[in-house]
């Protein structure tokens, strides 16, 4: 069986559950009364990367909920009228909505990118509903007045389609290319990862969803300040604008080839107050590791979510 096959298979249980704002379309695997871990992917990627992950924490006993971010995939803002809103606030809370909707009170959360942003920010404003965390690429709290800080030019280079993003011309060449888009930032992203053609198309997929670009777009137009997000969550948005620390039991994760924009550990190890630990995984591994390197992920998962 190939990789391709092997990722088909992956999503051909797909359920749907309405979770506050959304109608979300998530993977539910392993035993219902098994510790639960909830996977949360990046952009442009979708629930695939953990398609070699979840059977990995399935055959110790873990429930496996594998949720597709507003934007992505089946998942869809049920209202017409609801702001197409990519801040992080509004991620964490449809992540929070999603365990309500399923009576799950906490999980260990891990995820990449978006992912693991939405992941930190849960850890750190609401540590009861977070058993353990697993973020790729450490501490990925932020606030709008950080994001207008100048970087340095060569990594302001590194971000090139965050300012792309900010245009209209460039919202208009992501809404028809998609697609080479996703593709471009995969290879930039993973470059030494030999993903085939099928592969990339399970994933890109998911970036068909109407809700999709205007998504994305809010997402970096608010990060530059560029963007207003919604008054309900300024209070979480203020706590988050602080850096909180997270203090629930961590593993932080780098591929060594990862050519995403990302920060040495030792930039922001002390944000992580409780049992903490930084892994640096060999062999080409690029930004979407759980994908390239699944069993090293799953072996962090296990490690902060405990015994069974």
């Amino acid at each position: 069986m190939n990789e391709a096959t092997n990722l088909a298979s992956f999503a051909t249980d797909l359920r749907q559950v309405d979770a506050g704002a959304l109608d979300v379309g998530y993977v539910d695997a392993g035993p219902p009364d098994g510790p639960v871990v909830v996977l949360l992917h990046g952009w442009p990627y979708d629930i695939h990367s953990f398609a070699e992950v979840v059977p990995r924490l399935t055959a110790v006993g873990r429930r496996v909920l594998v949720p597709y971010l507003r934007g992505h995939g089946t998942t869809r803002i049920r209202s017409g009228d609801t702001i197409r809103n990519g801040q992080p606030a509004a991620l964490a809370h449809d992540t929070i909505a999603f365990l309500d909707a399923l009576g799950v009170q906490s999980a260990t959360l891990a995820g990449f990118d978006w992912g693991a942003r939405t992941a930190n920010v849960i850890a750190a404003l609401w540590p009861e509903r977070c058993t353990g965390l697993v973020s790729v690429s450490g501490y990925l709290i932020a606030s709008q007045a950080s994001g207008r800080t100048p970087l340095p030019p060569a990594a302001e280079l590194t971000w090139w389609y965050q300012f792309y993003f900010a245009t209209d011309r460039g919202r208009d060449g992501y809404a028809r290319d998609r697609h080479d888009f996703a593709r471009l930032i995969w290879r930039t992203a993973s470059p030494r990862w030999a993903f085939d053609e099928e592969t990339f198309a399970q994933s890109a997929a998911a970036l068909d969803n109407p809700d999709h670009v205007d998504v994305v777009i809010h997402n970096y137009r608010w990060r530059l300040g560029l963007a207003s997000g919604e008054p309900r969550y300024d209070e979480w948005e203020e706590k988050l604008a602080r850096n909180p620390g997270i203090g629930v039991p961590t593993v932080t994760m780098e591929g060594d080839a990862n050519g995403a924009p990302h920060l040495d550990p030792s930039v922001y190890a002390k944000r992580f107050t409780g049992r903490y630990e930084h892994r640096t995984v060999a062999g080409g591994v690029g930004h979407n590791l759980p994908q390239e390197a699944p069993q090293q992920f799953a072996d962090a998962v296990l490690q902060v979510s405990g015994p069974r």
